[in-house]
């Protein structure tokens, strides 16, 4: 399993004056694809090596708010989410771009597709609405406590999540609730060294930016997915076992998102960005 550091990096000012840092691999005249990436792992975790390049996709990976080289955004919400991005995207003239989103990335790929801004949406092993009437009860004990913290205290739930916001923590935790299948990949060499640079670089202006993303991904989204106009994949692996990925596989989603597509790879793990990403960027790109 070999994950490739970026090929460019930079930054570009928005119209506020905030900077998003952004990464990209793959050819400059390649199809545009926003990677969305899950908690923490910021611009410096790609996809399997070679894939954008051998599809022709030029894909693009950004720092939410607050992490890694992009500045925070006090008070920013799913929607300025999909502001920032459209701004992005016009400002760096990446026109017909589409998007992956993986894990607690989900929501934050959702605001974009409900928004109109990309033209076609993957979500990879991607978190549901927890919070959401019909999703609460599914969850594990653990987990419901700190989706109802979000909502009742807080500033509970952002002191809990703290705690999680260092390299030797987060790891340890992904590992802990994953699968034998997932634990493979996370424990090649070559991944692991990758995925905890990113790490390294995410919390590298402290923890707001990840307290931040995960509050807005357990809370309410305030998205009507019933009205997503573009394109929406859903993959989910067998063998996923994370506590805070779909308690059902991505079914509830792809009931709710109109016309959307799901996959279920029964072999398969959470880890489908990496051992599956050129399937889930040829299904984009053909969406």
């Amino acid at each position: 399993m070999t994950v490739e550091p970026p090929a460019r990096l930079g930054t570009t000012r928005l119209p506020d004056g905030r900077l998003l840092a952004w990464s990209e691999w793959g050819p400059e005249d390649g199809r545009p694809v926003l990677l969305c990436p899950g908690a923490a792992t910021s611009r410096w975790l790609g996809i399997a090596a070679g894939v954008p390049d051998a599809l022709g996709v030029r894909l693009v990976s950004v720092d939410r708010p607050g992490l890694g080289g992009s500045d925070p955004a006090p008070g920013r919400t799913l929607t300025t989410w999909a502001d920032d991005v459209a701004a992005l995207l016009r400002l760096r003239g990446l026109t017909g771009a589409r998007a992956v989103a993986f894990s607690q990335g989900a929501p934050f790929g959702l605001a974009c597709a409900a928004a109109g801004v990309v033209e076609a949406l993957a979500i990879v092993s991607g978190t549901d609405e927890l919070a959401a009437p019909d999703v609460r009860p599914q969850l594990p004990p653990e987990i419901g406590q700190l989706v109802d913290l979000c909502t009742t205290d807080p500033a509970a739930a952002a002191a809990a999540f703290t705690g999680l916001a260092s390299v030797e923590a987060m790891a340890g935790m992904v590992t802990a609730t994953s699968s034998a299948v997932d634990q493979a990949v996370y424990a090649e060499p070559d991944f692991a060294a990758a995925y905890r640079r990113a790490l390294s670089e995410a919390f590298a202006a402290g923890p707001q930016g990840y307290v931040e993303d995960t509050l807005l991904a357990m809370g309410r989204w305030p998205l009507d997915l019933h009205a997503v106009p573009v394109p929406v994949h859903l993959w989910y692996g067998g063998h996923d076992a994370s506590p805070v990925h779909s308690p059902d596989s991505g079914a509830r989603l792809h009931r709710i998102l109109p016309g959307s597509r799901r996959t279920v790879l029964d072999h398969a793990g959470g880890a489908l960005l990496w051992t599956h990403g050129e399937d889930v960027l040829a299904e984009l790109l053909a969406a």
